[in-house]
Formats: C-alpha cells, sequence, structure tokens
C-alpha cells in the first residue's frame, strides 16, 4: 500500500515581531479594530461584534474600547512593543479605541487619519426625518 504523503502548510512566524500597526475603522455603527506587521500580515483583529455587542451597542465608544483591548492582548503575546496607528472613519469609538491601545502597555510612534474624503464624488444620503 502506497505511503501517504503528509502536506505540511507553511506557518509564518508571529513572535519576536517588536513593531506593528493597528488600524481601526471606526464608523457610526461598529469599530473594528486590525493589528498588523509592517508588511501587513494579520496579527490579531477584534471587532466590537466579535467582542459580544449586538446592534446599536457595537456603535458605541465602550464597545471599541473593548475591541482594541482585546486586540491589544493578542498582539502583546506576539512580544509587540512599538505601534503605529492608522484610524480610518468618522465613528464615536476613535478616541476611545486609541486610548485603549495605549493603556494595553503600547508605545505609540505616529498617529496617522487615513478616512477617504470624496472630491464630490457619490451622493450623500438624505436627511433622516424623525
Amino acid at each position: 500500500m502506497a505511503q501517504k504523503i503528509r502536506k505540511t502548510a507553511f506557518k509564518k512566524d508571529k513572535n519576536n515581531l517588536v513593531t506593528g500597526v493597528v488600524h481601526i475603522q471606526s464608523t457610526f455603527n461598529n469599530t473594528i479594530v486590525t493589528i498588523t506587521n509592517l508588511a501587513g500580515d494579520t496579527i490579531s483583529w477584534a471587532s466590537a461584534g466579535s467582542s459580544g455587542f449586538k446592534g446599536a451597542r457595537k456603535g458605541t465608544p465602550f464597545a471599541a474600547q473593548t475591541a482594541a483591548e482585546k486586540a491589544a492582548l493578542e498582539a502583546l503575546g506576539t512580544g509587540m512593543k512599538n505601534v503605529e496607528i492608522l484610524i480610518k472613519g468618522q465613528g464615536s469609538g476613535r478616541e476611545t479605541a486609541i486610548r485603549a491601545i495605549e493603556g494595553a502597555g503600547f508605545d505609540i510612534l505616529s498617529i496617522h487619519d487615513i478616512t477617504p474624503v470624496p472630491h464630490n464624488g457619490c451622493r450623500p444620503p438624505k436627511r433622516r426625518r424623525v
């Protein structure tokens, strides 16, 4: 009987990373925090929804803080110490997510706001009448 050949997938080494990038995408409905290495490979991620919040509570600053802490603790396990922060969006969780990352023990090298601004692109949604 022929022997089975085992294929093993190449696994990237996620240990001994010193510097990383924290991507914070903050919308009105949710906040997503992704921590990557400098090449862009994901180390850890968390969102307000994956942290246990549902519905309108996902858009709160406390939900963003919880998501940032969850992603930061996972990245701290790889030995990461210094981070650059890239913020996209205008949600309510922007500031609290930065404070949570700083409180987790990271040294923040820089903070960049990369929110896309249209040069008169798509028509915005109509105003709500309540």
